[in-house]
């Protein structure tokens, strides 16, 4: 009886477990189910954009073809528009952006992890934490009242509105962004790295050039394009700093315009079919350059890997 009692329990319990296999299998089933949903509806979304954008913009690139990326003239009277001007706005203010923005980045995330004592560390990281997360447009109203006149007064220009001023005010606004991301890459260096470093005879400066940064470079190439991003795609700011000039910029100091502050500008007046369409189309171009330079880093960081 006994013997039997052992058998029908020893049974049951291969039938329970059968069943909790089961159910873990649909689990499974379903959690992988979710997240196929997920990572589809992702990429729909993105190609519902890409060819809503494409179809609104049509009728600007059949109407204008080349011309429209290669001509600096936007003249709503004359319903002729070419985007080189916003164009190379955007590129130039968020290039110098990111080379005003990247140097004092990486000291003050190189202070925090290796110079700044501990009691003070946590504190200035948080503030510098607080500061990437205030509005943007916080930022451009403090280019346009404060930084735009006193770069008139001091520097140069008529209101102090221009391609520079835009820039300096987009590296204000990715600097803290690009400080506490790579701050946080330099704190996953394992401290047995450092020590090798030091113990080797490398100075300060040394161990971070040669050892720290190498080691999470893959990192530090993702936060640099990241930061670029912000810099190209950033819309209110630069919308009150810049000067909102459609023509090719002719200096650093000359008022230009970038294709988010044109969108942003001229969309809720824009009445004529050709008008919108070549601000979706300009939405596009944004989108593609975007996209371009987040292939770059994926190369980078492939080539990096390899």
């Amino acid at each position: 009886m006994a013997t039997h009692a052992m058998r029908v329990s020893a049974a049951n319990l291969r039938t329970e477990r059968a069943i909790a296999r089961q159910a873990m299998r649909w689990d499974e089933y379903l959690f992988r189910a979710a997240c196929f949903g997920a990572a589809t509806l992702l990429l729909a979304a993105l190609a519902g954009l890409v060819i809503s954008l494409a179809i609104g913009g049509w009728p600007a690139f059949k109407a204008f073809g080349w011309r429209f990326f290669v001509t600096a003239e936007w003249n709503p009277v004359t319903d002729f528009y070419g985007a080189a001007g916003p164009i190379v706005g955007t590129l130039v203010t968020g290039f110098l952006a990111l080379l005003f923005a990247l140097p004092l980045a990486m000291g003050v995330a190189v202070f925090l992890t290796e110079f700044c004592p501990k009691r003070l560390a946590q504190p200035i990281a948080v503030a510098v934490e607080l500061l990437a997360g205030i509005p943007s447009i916080v930022y451009g109203m403090w280019g346009l009242f404060v930084f735009a006149p006193w770069f008139a007064a001091h520097v140069g220009g008529a209101s102090g509105a221009n391609i520079f001023t835009a820039s300096v005010i987009l590296a204000v606004m990715i600097l803290p962004y690009m400080a506490a991301v790579f701050r946080e890459l330099f704190l996953s260096v394992p401290a047995q790295v450092r020590e090798a470093a030091f113990g080797l005879g490398s100075t300060s400066f040394e161990a971070v050039a040669r050892v720290i940064v190498p080691y999470v470079r893959r990192g530090v190439v993702g936060v640099v394009m990241l930061g670029l991003g912000r810099a190209l795609g950033e819309t209110m700011a630069v919308t009150f700093i810049i000067g909102n000039a459609h023509g090719l910029p002719h200096s650093l100091f000359g008022a230009g315009s970038t294709i988010a502050s044109t969108i942003a500008n001229e969309f809720t007046e824009a009445t004529g079919e050709l008008h919108t369409a070549s601000l979706i189309a300009l939405g596009l171009v944004l989108f593609v350059i975007t996209f371009a330079v987040l292939a770059v880093a994926r190369v980078l960081l492939a080539g990096d890997k390899r």
